[in-house]
């Protein structure tokens, strides 16, 4: 099967399961899912997949064992490519349209005291930045947990004290509803955008 976009039918699934997260509405849609949802993603994955590699589509259904949130379906289909340890591209579609990200989203003390190091060095910290506003005059936006205050062992004055206070970094730009997302030429738009992040994954990658 080739991607020719995602149908209205997948955001009408997402619009209509935020109103009524239960066992009876996803058992009387799950056609719709399959169809209009997962498989379309599957083929845009699948045409993706020769340059960046084999995606992890994720469950529909949230574990809800530790949550007080307890409806039982989340309100999206996303998709994860490793390029590293909890590093990688993101895609997403969902009541308001698709989204892409590409980052890291979680990172272990080593790794995250590794990653710190790099970004307080002036040569491959100051690489970061540019890598990280170039992204972001194209469109992309900034995100990630961030500490409050900030990490031990470094001053408040620090030029890139906002970059250590993350304990993750991420990139994320939508699409909404733009026609695109209804089209074959999705493709090529996620394979520009994620393109244009690997120099970013790759320093996450080299420096973590």
């Amino acid at each position: 099967m080739s991607f020719t976009g995602f149908p209205t039918a997948a955001l009408d699934f997402y619009d209509d399961l935020e109103m009524d997260n239960t066992k009876t509405f996803w058992t009387e849609h799950k056609h719709v899912y399959e169809e209009s949802v997962k498989a379309p993603m599957a083929a845009l994955l699948a045409e993706l997949e020769a340059e960046f590699g084999t995606a992890k589509l994720f469950r529909p259904y949230r574990d809800v064992r530790f949550a007080k949130d307890k409806t039982p379906y989340k309100t999206h289909q996303g998709a994860f490519i490793d390029l590293g340890p909890s590093t990688g591209w993101y895609v997403q579609v969902s009541a308001p349209g698709v989204r892409v990200g590409a980052g890291f989203y979680e990172a272990s003390a080593d790794r995250l005291a590794r990653i710190r190091a790099a970004i307080d060095d002036d040569r491959r910290g100051k690489e970061l930045e540019k890598l990280l506003g170039k992204l972001q005059k194209a469109g992309w936006t900034l995100g990630g947990e961030k500490l409050k205050t900030s990490p031990r062992g470094w001053d408040a004055d620090h030029p890139r004290i906002e970059l250590l206070r993350h304990k993750s970094i991420t990139l994320g730009k939508s699409y909404g509803f733009e026609p695109i997302i209804h089209s074959a030429d999705l493709v090529d738009q996620i394979r520009h955008d994620w393109r244009a992040t690997r120099p970013f994954l790759d320093w996450l990658t080299t420096n973590g």
